[in-house]
């Protein structure tokens, strides 16, 4: 239960992140990208890489509440790209090339395919 509560505190913290950085670049940028999601998806991939190196490297080994409250909670909330682009970076550095490309295709294509699909379901219930 303390995980699950570490994770939900850690989320809250980067979904207001989030939030917080779409609302400033909208007012700086305007609206004609979405710079926020541009920026939040690019600073949680690099903030993941960090974080994965520097959990690795610490002497004694990492607590499991500490990793999962940064990396699951604070970054997942942040952005899932963060979580999607170590999920890459993982199967390219075991040398799993096509199935790391399979899967960026797979996630964005299908991801595209499924948005469309909600929108469609939902304009044709109501």
């Amino acid at each position: 239960m303390i995980h699950l509560l570490v994770v939900a505190l850690g989320g809250a913290i980067g979904a207001s992140l989030r939030h917080l950085s779409g609302m400033a670049f909208l007012r700086l940028m305007g609206p004609s990208l979405p710079w926020g999601t541009l920026f939040v998806n690019i600073a949680g991939s690099f903030a993941m890489g960090l974080l994965i190196v520097w959990l690795s490297r610490r002497t004694g080994g990492t607590s499991a509440e500490l990793r999962l409250f940064l990396a699951t909670g604070l970054l997942g909330g942040f952005t899932t790209f963060s979580a999607f682009s170590l999920d890459f970076a993982n199967m390219w550095q075991r040398g799993e090339t096509i199935t790391a490309f399979s899967y960026v295709l797979a996630s964005v294509l299908l991801s595209l395919v499924a948005i469309f699909a909600g929108l469609w379901v939902a304009r044709s219930i109501g």
